[in-house]
């Protein structure tokens, strides 16, 4: 929603203001009231899922899907599952395997989730999987990556703003700068407490699709016994808190209030069976 007391602090300042204070420019007025407009306002749905979409596409452009149409069906099938266990089961939820060696996983607003094939070479069974997976969900339901957008967005205008002029200068299409900047979020990272709340939900989400709640914290261990200096996880640790301390928290989060979820064994036989044929 527009932040009406931001704008009428605002426009109240410059009313305050003695008329030979400054050459008023009324044009220069409403640009400024345009541009926090547009950082305030809540992205609704439709919006979310193009800038998502433009998201995935330049990740994409980077790093091609994995060839292997069964284990990418095969993750979607895990993924879709899951999704049917959130407050948002009518997202476009969309799933894909990245041909990299690299050690990661990527969500974009809108639905669409990515792990790298290093990644999931990595992984012992399908409740890994899902935790991970699950991770990710999170941060397309909080909207952490549309928060970060629209926190970049405020400080660009408290740039502009603080600069001696605002030049004459017609604006980017907002869509084509909100996924430039969006794809620039992946290479800075979200705040540590997305990504704690991200482990948090993630559990719940996990367990709720009868999953082992354990899954996604035997994945930060295995993280945290990878040699840090190892090049495929320079990008997960860039952007991410320590699995250390990840796994801490989610120690002291989960308790013992977990331990009466048995394993999905069948499901375990089905990531075995799928990636055999993978591997």
């Amino acid at each position: 929603m527009f932040n009406r007391t931001l704008l009428s602090f605002g426009l109240g300042l410059l009313i305050s203001l003695p008329a030979c204070a400054f050459d008023f420019n009324f044009e220069q007025a409403i640009s400024i009231a345009k541009k926090v407009q547009q950082a305030h306002k809540s992205i609704d749905q439709p919006e979310e899922i193009q800038i998502g979409h433009g998201i995935a596409e330049n990740i994409l452009g980077a790093v091609p899907l994995l060839p292997d149409i069964r284990v990418q069906q095969y993750v979607n099938e895990v993924g879709r599952w899951l999704s049917l266990q959130t407050e948002r089961p009518d997202l476009p939820w969309q799933f894909g395997v990245l041909d990299s060696t690299d050690i990661n996983a990527f969500a974009t607003p809108g639905g669409t989730i990515f792990i790298t094939n290093g990644l999931l070479q990595r992984l012992d069974n399908e409740s890994e999987l899902a935790g991970v997976l699950a991770h990710e969900m999170v941060h397309v339901l909080r909207k952490h990556h549309l928060a970060a957008l629209q926190k970049a967005a405020r400080m660009d205008i408290a740039s502009e703003l603080a600069g001696d002029t605002l030049k004459d200068k017609a604006d980017p299409a907002i869509l084509n700068k909100a996924i430039k900047a969006g794809t620039e979020v992946y290479a800075r990272g979200l705040d540590k407490d997305d990504e704690f709340e991200a482990d948090r939900m993630g559990v719940v989400i996990a367990t709720r699709a009868g999953y082992d709640p354990y899954g996604l914290p035997a994945v930060l261990q295995m993280l945290d016994s990878i040699n840090p200096k190892d090049s495929s996880l320079a990008l997960m640790f860039k952007t991410h808190p320590s699995p250390h301390d990840r796994l801490s928290l989610l120690d002291k989060e989960m308790g013992d209030s977990f331990d009466d979820y048995p394993a999905p064994l069948q499901a375990d036989k089905r990531f075995y069976s799928e990636m055999t044929q993978h591997k």
